[in-house]
């Protein structure tokens, strides 16, 4: 029989030493390999840092890089409705980014964390230009409910009438008021 003293040696310290403090122990080792991981992604140009520098040198190319020079002739909307555009956006975009994208993101949790904060400085990103128009459609919704009107309705005298007469009706059907009792409740 062989044996190999440092092996041996360390399965005697393992197998004496307090559960709990060899769990600790473990725990730092995965977090200090997660760490080396995530710099090697970074060190060989695979990393988020690496994805955003392309992202911006694509936006700069195409024309987006200026978003918020070139909005100055857009109507302001509230931040609210912006950040409200932003968090759908980032949805939309979270789901859209591949899944498997470990070489870009890293391994678990961590690389969900890191595809979520993408997915949100891009969703904020198109937000403060004039995004996709959610936003603008909810504010002027919103102005028109204060004004009064209904959105998306109109009416003319015609419909109105045609509609409280409908509602007369179905009133007296409901409660058994016939039309002579219904005029001299009108007319009193």
């Amino acid at each position: 029989m062989a044996i190999s003293p440092p092996s041996d040696l360390v399965l005697d310290v393992v197998k004496a030493a307090d559960p709990m403090e060899v769990q600790a122990a473990q725990a730092k080792l995965k977090a200090n390999q997660a760490a080396f991981a995530a710099n090697s992604l970074a060190e060989a140009g695979k990393g988020f840092t690496s994805a955003v520098d392309i992202l911006d040198r694509a936006s700069n190319k195409a024309g987006l890089s200026d978003v918020q020079n070139r909005t100055g002739k857009t109507e302001e909307v509230p931040e609210t409705y912006r950040k409200f555009e932003a968090m759908v956006l980032q949805n939309f975009i979270k789901n859209m980014l591949p899944n498997e994208s470990e070489d870009v993101y890293g391994k678990g949790a961590t690389g969900d964390i890191w595809k979520g904060m993408m997915a949100e400085q891009l969703g904020n990103t198109i937000a403060k230009g004039d995004g996709i128009g959610v936003a603008k459609q909810l504010y002027h919704d919103a102005l028109k409910k204060q004004e009064g009107r209904v959105v998306n309705a109109t009416t003319d005298k015609d419909d109105r009438n045609a509609a409280v007469s409908m509602i007369n009706e179905i009133q007296r059907q409901t409660f058994g008021v016939t039309s002579t009792d219904n005029k001299s409740a009108n007319d009193a």
